[in-house]
């Protein structure tokens, strides 16, 4: 049964709206008025803003719907809720910060410190349980659905977004931009504490029954079933064993405190290997 935790529920808020306000004062401060572009959905719709009328924040929320859409269909509603959060945070703040003075004009250094701001800002919104980018919920379906990597669902769009505002913006622009990447990914990787996007759960209880169901139905993943036994009070104990990818974490956190609070330890994998192995 799931439980109201008023204090969990303020940790995450305080997580995506921190995270949200920090992305957008990166990307209105450093990334746009020197002409560089974020990844996946900020960095299309950065593109488009230049273009057109429309500013920033409208595009924002304009191009995610549709992911909006798909990820309510597809995944957790509670994930969902807390995307669209961010996006309405994020969008809100770019429209706060876009008046105020650019904080360099030194290219080097909006690479650097935009880089490491949109990092720690995107890595707190991820360790809050949302997402800024709805690259992100595309990423996570075609791992779910077809057994490709999240990292590199993620990079090979980018890869393409980075390759477009060099044609319309010259290839220093976009060498620069795939250079912040790196920079923020680096960081998020840093503050989400776990550079792999692959992470190994094992979990301990009584009985794992209902935690087991829990994880199929809110995340779509099987777990492993494993027996053991406590030293000191000698009895049998239910060991569960799930792999997630990193954005799917803080859900499965959620979920094991709801069920009792199984006693959990999360490490790194660096390698899957096994044909009938298509979720992770």
């Amino acid at each position: 049964m799931k439980r109201f935790d008023p204090k969990r529920i303020a940790i995450s808020l305080a997580f995506l709206t921190a995270g949200a306000i920090l992305a957008a004062f990166a990307v209105e401060e450093f990334l746009e008025p020197n002409a560089l572009f974020d990844g996946g959905v900020t960095g299309v719709s950065m593109m488009l803003a230049h273009f057109t009328p429309l500013p920033l924040s409208a595009y924002v929320v304009l191009v995610n719907l549709p992911f909006v859409i798909v990820a309510w269909r597809q995944l957790g509603k509670r994930f969902v809720v807390k995307f669209v959060y961010s996006i309405v945070v994020f969008s809100l703040f770019t429209m706060v910060f876009a008046p105020l003075q650019e904080a360099t004009e030194d290219v080097f250094l909006a690479t650097l410190y935009g880089g490491l701001a949109l990092g720690a800002g995107v890595g707190l919104v991820m360790r809050g349980g949302g997402c800024l980018d709805g690259t992100e919920i595309v990423a996570i379906l075609a791992n779910r659905k077809a057994g490709v990597s999240v990292g590199s669902v993620i990079l090979g769009i980018n890869v393409v977004i980075f390759a477009v505002a060099g044609i319309l913006f010259g290839l220093d622009r976009g060498m620069y931009s795939l250079a912040m990447y790196f920079v923020t990914s680096r960081v998020i990787d840093f503050v989400e504490m776990g550079p792999s996007e692959t992470k190994a759960v094992l979990m301990m209880c009584d009985d794992g029954h209902e935690l087991a169901q829990r994880i199929y139905e809110d995340l779509g993943r099987t777990v492993t079933f494993l027996r053991g036994r406590g030293l000191v009070s000698d009895a049998e104990k239910d060991v569960l064993y799930c792999v997630v990818t990193r954005a799917e974490l803080y859900e499965l956190k959620e979920i094991i405190a709801e069920c009792g609070g199984a006693f959990s330890t999360i490490s790194e994998v660096s390698e899957i290997v096994g044909e009938h192995i298509k979720t992770v």
